[in-house]
């Protein structure tokens, strides 16, 4: 018995005695980084198909912001238009790398249900495997097939994204551009997303 108390104070002095183990340090968070539209879209997908399981996009879009700067087919926000049948509604999806303007929350945020009554005009929503070709090939091939367009411009507007179906191709297409907006586009070339090929501009 006098061994066994022995043996047992011996323990809780060693255990007294042995020094905290270290806190573990964090490792610091990287900086915000812009990413590709594919990315954004794998991002946003989850929570758009938890919302409605039957959601199909109707666009992809980039969003230039001061901070992270985009470049290389990347971007520091996306938003992605998705549209449910059976709800009868549309949302959209936002991936940001920092909060900004505009609503812009960092990581993923959803937007308001809105009604959707179903394609209107020309664009139409697709098969999210139908998106293969990332947003830095598009960018590339488009860069190869407008030499003449930037050896000719002079403002250098900053190169915009859009991800979308219409009666014009037979899938959905890269619409690589020049510009802020598609309607005040100085150029604009279009980019086959499901095999990367060039279709014109």
């Amino acid at each position: 018995m006098r061994i066994f108390v022995s043996l047992l104070a011996a323990l809780i002095l060693a255990a007294c005695s042995e020094k905290p183990a270290a806190e573990t340090k964090k490792a610091p968070e990287p900086p915000p980084a812009p990413i590709t539209g594919r990315r954004a879209f794998q991002f946003t997908f989850g929570p758009a198909h938890a919302w409605a399981t039957d959601c199909q996009p109707m666009h992809v879009r980039s969003i230039n912001l001061a901070t992270p700067k985009s470049g290389d087919g990347k971007a520091g926000a996306w938003e992605v238009l998705y549209v449910s049948q059976s709800r009868g509604q549309q949302r959209i999806y936002t991936w940001s790398a920092v909060e900004a303007e505009g609503n812009l929350h960092k990581g993923v945020f959803a937007g308001l249900e809105e009604s959707w009554d179903g394609p209107a005009g020309q664009s139409q929503s697709f098969l999210p495997a139908a998106l293969r070709i990332d947003t830095p090939d598009a960018f590339h091939t488009a860069i190869d097939k407008s030499a003449e367009y930037i050896r000719k411009s002079k403002k250098k507007p900053r190169v915009n994204f859009q991800l979308e179906q219409t009666s014009r191709f037979p899938d959905p297409v890269w619409r690589v551009f020049w510009g802020e907006s598609i309607s005040g586009a100085e150029w604009s070339v279009f980019i086959d997303a499901t095999n990367g090929q060039y279709l014109g501009h």
